[in-house]
């Protein structure tokens, strides 16, 4: 579970000179004497991974809870790999700041780890000859991450640039089946109306809203129930935009391919035209907050808090309404509008590119695959997610691989002391979640919301929108000078249309004004990328 944890760090003039100057990974061969950093003296199994000590360095996103150096599973991965690692990381908050600034300077860490690196930055910084192909090491020196490509094979699709090369490994994550986070129902308020069944069309999902807004459902006796909330920041109406949107057909907010391989941009299409209708309506009759273009993440949860709000969006119900977990607060079953015969369900991805990549001044690049394909396998990925056995956890039955969660020491947050363990907290680790690290770990209450998910979306035909995939240069660059006045306008004319300041009567002067600046282009391009994804 990613968490949005992390220090803010300030950037002035004085501090953007300070983080070029820590960033110097250049002189890294001394640091790999001997003949230790030699592909011949790396082991391509077992451990150590090299017989004398080397020392590589790393930058990653730090959200602050730890010093790295100070972390058990590094401290075991060290013990177990005699690979040293030198920390070049900065707050997760201005991670990418530092990340170009490094890029920029020359002067580049051995490993990027947890970088987020985008396709486009993989395949300007791999043709470069910055980061280095990793295509060979894979084959000779990751067995676990070969198999793992050998038995999906599109991961290995959504990895490999146009160019043939593989410049990073990704997050590898099957189990998680949301594309966004749930929306969730205020339980107390479907039992205080008596709604034993979930809306199932727009209509329904209307009605409902509309007698929480009239029948005191918190009893407090005042007309201050919220039917829908919505933060604006950071997310705004996409926690809530991708679940309404399937109602009328539609699969994600940019760019969707539907049952046919056809690619559509979505604002352009007529079901998006029915999402701000039903948006719309809610508005004018005051069923979405008013505050929504406005409020805070902690604004919404101030509102859920106080009993007040109906319907909203989060990873679980509790970290809105507050409390402990809770059964009783039902996952919302995405409705259907009278535009389609049910409705499309947005699935996870499970791939996330850009996690591990290797620059040309690693001295050890065999012996570097070697440590990070130690945790594509169950055992690294289980340490790498739980930390070390013995301090969270410990196993119940090895053969079974069966375990249970052992008291926090010191008491506090499980989460929060999982934080201080491992550095696969809240940063896209390279890693891949497979089903056995949580045997015998999961409450009753994840066996519920695993029951949740799969009866209401996996069960009901919840799909990709569009796979992981990489643009060619050419593309990246004429999507990347579209994106940004194309996406400026159509959010800014989302929230007048849902508002009323503009009417939608004025819908064909806005496709109009869409397809001038080009959103039939993004349709071509990326039709053109998955294309050549599927047919790769």
């Amino acid at each position: 579970m990613f968490h949005k944890k992390g220090l803010t760090l300030l950037l002035s003039a004085g501090l953007l000179a300070g983080l070029l100057s820590g960033c110097g990974g250049g002189g890294n061969a001394g640091s790999a004497s001997g003949s230790g950093n030699a592909a011949d003296a790396v082991s391509k199994d077992g451990f150590p991974i090299v017989s004398k000590p080397i020392t590589l360095t790393m930058m990653a996103p730090d959200v602050g809870l730890q010093n790295w150096e100070d972390m058990p599973v590094l401290q075991e991965m060290e013990k177990k790999t005699n690979i040293h690692f030198e920390f070049q990381n900065a707050a997760k908050d201005s991670f990418d700041t530092k990340k170009n600034l490094v890029f920029a300077s020359g002067e580049y860490p051995d490993i990027f780890y947890a970088a987020g690196l985008t396709p486009a930055e993989q395949m300007n910084y791999g043709g470069q000859g910055i980061l280095i192909p990793l295509e060979d090491l894979i084959n000779n020196y990751a067995p676990n991450f070969k198999k793992v490509l050998e038995e999906n094979p599109d991961v290995r699709k959504s990895i490999t640039a146009p160019d043939g090369h593989i410049y990073s490994l990704p997050v590898i994550d099957f189990n998680q089946p949301w594309y966004r986070n749930p929306l969730w129902y205020n339980g107390d308020f479907l039992k205080k109306l008596g709604v034993t069944k979930l809306p199932e069309t727009t209509e329904e999902l209307y009605q409902y809203l509309k007698r929480v807004k009239e029948e005191d459902p918190n009893g407090n006796g005042k007309a201050d129930e919220i039917p829908l909330s919505v933060a604006s920041n950071p997310t705004g109406l996409r926690e809530v935009r991708t679940w309404l949107l399937g109602a009328f057909g539609i699969y994600d907010e940019e760019v969707y391919v539907d049952d046919a391989d056809k690619v559509h941009y979505t604002p352009l299409e007529e079901g998006y035209r029915g999402y701000l209708e039903f948006m719309n309506r809610l508005w004018k009759e005051d069923l979405l907050d008013h505050e929504s273009f406005s409020q805070t993440a902690d604004q919404k949860k101030a509102k859920a808090q106080n009993n007040q709000v109906a319907l909203f969006s989060d990873w679980n119900a509790y970290m809105t309404k507050g409390g402990d977990p809770s059964t009783e607060d039902p996952m919302f079953a995405p409705v259907r509008s009278d535009m389609v015969d049910k409705p499309a369900i947005a699935k996870n991805r499970g791939i996330t590119t850009g996690a591990f990549a290797i620059s040309n001044k690693n001295p050890a690049p065999e012996a570097s695959m070697r440590w990070v394909d130690y945790l594509y396998s169950y055992e690294g990925s289980l340490m790498f997610d739980k930390g070390p056995e013995g301090i969270l956890w410990e196993y119940t039955d090895k053969d079974t691989l069966t375990k249970q969660y052992l008291p926090v020491p010191g008491g506090g947050d499980r989460e929060e002391y999982r934080a201080t363990l491992t550095p696969d907290y809240g940063i896209p680790a390279p890693t891949i979640a497979t089903p056995d690290i949580y045997k015998g770990l999961k409450t009753d209450f994840d066996l519920w919301v695993d029951n949740e998910s799969k009866t209401k979306l996996l069960d009901k035909g919840a799909r990709i929108p569009f796979p992981t995939l990489f643009l060619t240069p050419d593309e990246q660059a004429e999507v990347n000078a579209l994106s940004s006045d194309l996406n400026t306008y159509v959010r800014s004319m989302e929230a007048k249309f849902i508002t009323g300041a503009e009417p939608l009567t004025n819908w064909d002067k806005y496709l109009d004004t869409v397809k001038k600046m080009g959103g039939e282009r993004m349709a071509e391009i990326y039709q053109a990328a998955y294309d050549r994804w599927k047919q790769s």
